[in-house]
């Protein structure tokens, strides 16, 4: 038997990110997992309408999506609890910038990506930024035959749920063969 829990959102867990952007002059960064792939070369950032990063994306029409280690999760946090208004997150991190000259990334993350703005979609109370990758940076340690390996890189998992953060789990199945014996089967009955 199933339960109705009502409308309740459960594509959790989602990747927890740092978002940088230039606001007031300064590198600010704030905790969002509210992230989505719009497109592989394109990212969604779902952002409450009072957070101080959003008039930086705005204004420069860049922001970065940093990817923490769970090493990082007092300050990952903290950059979710406190304002870039009152406190300059940005000295909890060393700061390097890529491309765009607006959009800070964080060294201590084994990831980073640059985004320029390509739209805004306004809901009463979020802004959807989509943005376009304009490069990403990895750690050496986390490349292993050219792609991501995120078991190296120890993402931390948000579930808005209960609150929580997750750890990664291990790699199971192959993704476009596991159903390959179904697919023969099904086709053969045709």
């Amino acid at each position: 038997m199933k339960t109705n829990l009502g409308p309740r959102n459960c594509l959790y867990p989602m990747p927890t990110t740092l978002v940088g952007a230039t606001v007031d002059g300064k590198p600010n960064f704030i905790t969002i997992a509210h992230v989505g792939i719009a497109t592989p070369g394109m990212i969604t950032l779902g952002m409450g309408k009072t957070h101080y990063s959003n008039a930086g994306i705005r204004e420069h029409g860049v922001f970065s999506v940093n990817i923490p280690s769970e090493e990082l999760l007092e300050k990952t946090d903290c950059c979710g609890l406190v304002s870039g208004r009152e406190i300059d997150k940005a000295s909890l991190f060393s700061i390097f910038y890529g491309e765009l000259d607006r959009a800070p990334l964080i060294e201590e993350c084994p990831v980073n990506m640059e985004c320029r703005l390509v739209k805004t979609v306004e809901f009463p109370t979020h802004d959807l930024f989509i943005g376009e990758i304009v490069a990403t940076h990895c750690d050496e340690e986390v490349v292993e035959g050219g792609v991501v390996d995120f078991a190296l890189v120890k993402p931390m998992l948000f579930v808005m749920n209960d609150r929580s953060y997750w750890r990664l789990g291990d790699r199971f199945a192959q993704a476009w063969s596991a159903g390959m014996e179904l697919r023969k089967r099904l086709k053969a009955s045709d």
